[in-house]
């Protein structure tokens, strides 16, 4: 089975996100499992033996459980296949930092402006606020 075939399935993925946190027995995947996708335990088990034999889980015996964690080689493989595709997302990811960049640098020179107008200096519209508030006290 192609690892995009074993990834494209929404039970296997919530499976190796569990794994990613570390070790589980099959009953704890199992327990998880069936109360998000409401499905039986052969079906969990369907799906670990699916992982299990395209090559994304190992298991290993420890008296009567069974215990399982991710193999990063074919999860290596699917990432080394996305790597000719990074730059389309990489690149429009740098072109939002930029601009989230310039809406923030526009924020402070705006309420820099503003607060020396109101004669605050460099106080924020918080401190301003306050104080204004302090003012007004009886006593203040």
């Amino acid at each position: 089975m192609h690892a995009f075939d074993v990834l494209g399935d929404p039970v296997r993925r919530r499976i190796l996100e569990l794994l990613a946190e570390g070790e589980r027995t099959s009953g704890a995947v199992t327990a998880v499992i069936r109360e998000e996708f409401a499905i039986s335990q052969p079906a969990v088990s369907q799906h670990l033996r699916v992982l299990r034999e395209s090559g994304f889980t190992t298991v290993r015996a420890e008296g009567a459980r069974r215990l399982y964690t991710i193999d990063a080689a074919p999860l290596r493989e699917v990432d080394v296949w996305l790597e000719r595709f990074r730059g389309f997302w990489e690149q429009r990811l740098d072109a939002l930092g930029t601009e989230l960049a310039r809406g923030k640098r526009a924020r402070r020179l705006h309420d820099g402006t503003q607060g020396g107008a109101q004669g605050g200096g460099n106080r924020s519209a918080e401190d301003r606020t306050a104080g204004k508030a302090k003012e007004e006290t009886p006593g203040g």
